[in-house]
């Protein structure tokens, strides 16, 4: 699906930078794109506007933070109805040790991201948790042993 806003060439050097640093002043952001302070805050403004650009957030390194485990989960429903899947996605929702879901195609109906202290901690919310969910018929979890790559970025 193409977007309705049309970005120009100052416009994905904006999204670029704000990707790599979003707490990036006007002035500064203006001398690397080559605009003006106040043409960066408009172009800004319009991005997010149009939903290009949502919002700001500070990344947290996760071993800092005592949450150094990475587990990549699928997750197979029992049944594929409208109120099951909505349970479901309601509960990954409130859950915080779940920071990504994917709804897939294949074998498995779900991906989850959970990042968790430890293999323990995750025994718990497997085993106490989404195991006893009510649209949950299994999971497999898949241990990441180092991240190689991690990005929010897109490319623009």
């Amino acid at each position: 699906m193409k977007p309705d806003f049309a970005m120009d060439h100052i416009d994905r050097k904006i999204v670029s930078a704000l990707q790599r640093d979003a707490t990036i002043s006007h002035a500064v952001l203006g001398q690397q794109v080559g605009t003006s302070s106040a043409s960066c805050w408009r172009r800004i403004k319009a991005l997010e506007t149009a939903g290009i650009l949502g919002m700001a957030v500070r990344l947290v390194e996760p071993l800092q933070v005592g949450k150094g485990v990475n587990v990549l989960c699928n997750v197979r429903m029992k049944s594929h109805a409208k109120e099951a899947r909505g349970a479901f996605e309601k509960f990954v929702e409130r859950r915080p040790e779940i920071v990504e879901c994917f709804s897939m195609s294949g074998d498995w109906d779900y991906l989850l991201r959970v990042v968790v202290s430890d293999v323990a901690d995750y025994n718990q919310f497997l085993m106490e948790t989404l195991l006893g969910h009510a649209s949950v018929a299994g999971a497999s979890s898949h241990f990441a042993l180092f991240m190689t790559k991690y990005t929010t970025a897109i490319p623009v």
